[in-house]
């Protein structure tokens, strides 16, 4: 197979209808169409429309794989939820990125990692990442922070330029927030750098919190509200009612004066630091587990050899036994039962005794040339 392309769109907020699904058919007969979702994968060829012009007129989300080691994920975000000036803060270049249209935000996130061994179909990743819109509709801007630390990484930004705000939880992240990590191979040293002067993650609102506001609002909201849950489908309305609670009952968060925030070279150079204290927590555990094993293993040699010293005679008259067999697996045998016999002399300080019936062995088969040559290779 000489490329491999996997694409994958969802819709969220609404479902697609049949005439959107014709339209989408139109594109490609092999793909795979529901009313919320457009999957194909290509061998040979291209998928035959732009993806963003279909996520802006379709779809929520986007997924796009390739075998030379390109991946995207895109989100389709509606204005008036978020600031432009916030997204282009966090992605402001090409591996993490915002467009305006005329309704929504696009955003972006895409690197390539030609170092990637496994085979990877695109299957899967859809579903461990649609989440982070819901969360970016809720205020939780950490995925925005990561393309921005992408972006570092791969040296779209000047060294001397500082980060934007850094948000709450980074040292506290959600599975959705680990799987685009790994779906952009993402420098963990870097997020664990990034994370130092990252607040902890805040739980949300308890129910008596919520409790109390709604009950304050004015009649006709609230009426509003009960309306929008039961006629919009998806989890929309539920979102942006948890960012308006949000943004009513809590401060914005601190942010540090510039002076304050890091560069873009002071975080690489953490991530340096921090990779280094990581590979010596490494090799010190790797040690720990020599050191364990070597341990463990010396213990159950001494119990073997405990064991072997309450049948010491039976176990030279099994060595005799072996040799005279005169077959080659038989010599093996009787050699391993002599380095056991040998390390049992030597912790009994009985040497002298055992090399006086090495001598003896020697003497009485010294016509077996082969049992001779593995005497002297185990060096007895």
């Amino acid at each position: 197979m000489s490329e491999y392309q996997y694409y994958e769109f969802q819709a969220i907020d609404r479902d697609l209808t049949q005439a959107d699904m014709n339209t989408l058919r139109s594109i490609s007969t092999r793909a795979e169409i529901t009313s919320t979702s457009f999957t194909n994968h290509y061998e040979w060829g291209d998928l035959k429309a732009d993806p963003l012009q279909l996520l802006e007129e379709y779809f929520d989300a986007f997924v796009y794989v390739a075998n030379w080691g390109t991946r995207r994920f895109c989100l389709r975000l509606p204005k008036g939820l978020l600031e432009y000036k916030e997204l282009k803060a966090n992605l402001p270049n090409e591996s993490a990125w915002v467009e305006r249209t005329a309704k929504y935000f696009l955003i972006g996130f895409e690197n390539t990692n030609e170092e990637q061994d496994e085979w990877d179909d695109g299957t899967g990743w859809m579903g461990s990442l649609v989440s982070l819109r819901s969360d970016l509709l809720r205020d939780d801007l950490r995925c925005l922070y990561l393309g921005w630390l992408l972006c570092v990484q791969n040296g779209e930004i000047p060294d001397e330029q500082s980060e934007p705000p850094v948000p709450a939880g980074l040292g506290r992240l959600s599975t959705s927030l680990k799987s685009l990590i790994e779906f952009l191979s993402i420098d963990e040293d870097l997020v664990a750098a990034a994370a130092a002067n990252s607040a902890p993650l805040d739980l949300g609102p308890s129910r008596q919190d919520l409790d109390s506001w709604i009950r304050n609002l004015p009649a006709n909201e609230k009426n509003v509200l009960l309306i929008t849950a039961i006629s919009e489908s998806g989890n929309r309305w539920k979102n942006e009612l948890l960012r308006r609670f949000n943004r009513e009952n809590k401060p914005p968060p601190s942010q540090a004066p510039p002076a304050a925030r890091r560069t873009a070279a002071e975080l690489l150079s953490a991530a340096r630091a921090c990779a280094k204290r990581r590979t010596r927590r490494a090799e010190a555990a790797r040690i720990r587990e020599v050191e364990q094993r070597k341990a463990k293993e010396e213990a159950q040699r001494a119990n073997y050899l405990d064991q072997l010293a309450k049948r010491e005679d039976a176990v030279w008259n099994v060595v005799i036994a072996f040799v005279q067999q005169r077959q080659p697996n038989g010599y093996d045998q009787a050699i391993r039962l002599l380095i056991d016999l040998r390390d049992l002399a030597i912790r009994q300080g009985h040497e002298t005794e055992f090399r006086a019936k090495i001598e003896d062995l020697r003497a009485t088969h010294a016509a077996k040339a082969s049992f001779i040559k593995r005497l002297i290779k185990a060096d007895f």
